[in-house]
């Protein structure tokens, strides 16, 4: 899942985006308002988290633009702006949920949970392709009910794929996935990630297949 934590503090940012890492999450850090309008109509993002004091404004204003350009993805607001007043408006103003600082981050994965379970947010909770079953709340990948554990860039692809079972994905649309804004990527480690899922789902006995459309991108179906 790829993030984008509209935050003005560095710090905070920088300590909440490598907490999340650690749980197969991408994440785009935006300071201020400008740079979240320019990030915003890319669509890449599957979730918002915005806080409201921005030195170019209040966080809560993006929610319209986000609205119009990803309907239906997901906006947890977080800030010290705790009040029941603010908490309010922020629900009001179309966020799905309200975080006052300081949160644990296991609080806020739960909430992103429960926010991404909600039918408005997630047509469907659970891929299956063949044999393979793919929980998108919960980022969890099974065979034949048996689980699969997949390193964050891997699983990435796999959770892409499953989406868009049937159709080709672009290189660009997984590279968009698995890759933040300041991630440097090399010319063929994507090929490398799609390489290596392809064996571990093999080895596990997943009746699955990833097919490469070569020079465009991937397209996985249920085996034959």
């Amino acid at each position: 899942m790829r993030l984008l934590l509209v935050e003005d503090e560095a710090e905070m940012a920088s300590a909440l985006s490598a907490a999340l890492l650690k749980y197969d999450m991408v994440i785009d850090h935006a300071p201020n308002l400008a740079f979240a309008e320019e990030a915003i109509p890319n669509r890449v993002h599957a979730a918002f988290l915005l806080d409201r004091n921005l030195p170019d404004g209040d966080g809560i204003d993006l929610i319209p633009l986000i609205r119009q350009q990803v309907p239906g993805a997901p906006i947890i607001v977080l800030t010290a702006r705790g009040s029941l007043v603010d908490r309010i408006t922020g629900l009001d103003q179309g966020a799905d949920d309200y975080l006052p600082k300081p949160f644990a981050v296991e609080e806020l994965l739960a909430r992103l949970r429960a926010v991404m379970r909600r039918p408005a947010q997630i047509a469907v909770n659970v891929g299956r392709v063949g044999n393979l079953t793919y929980d998108f709340a919960n980022r969890h990948v099974s065979i034949q009910d048996n689980p699969v554990d997949l390193p964050r860039r891997e699983l990435l692809v796999l959770e892409t794929l499953v989406q868009r079972t049937g159709r080709t994905v672009l290189r660009t649309s997984l590279e968009e996935a698995v890759y933040g804004f300041d991630d440097e990527i090399q010319s063929n480690a994507l090929d490398a990630h799609v390489s290596r899922l392809r064996r571990k789902l093999a080895d596990a006995g997943a009746t699955v297949e990833i097919h490469t459309i070569r020079g465009v991108g991937y397209l996985m179906k249920q085996a034959r």
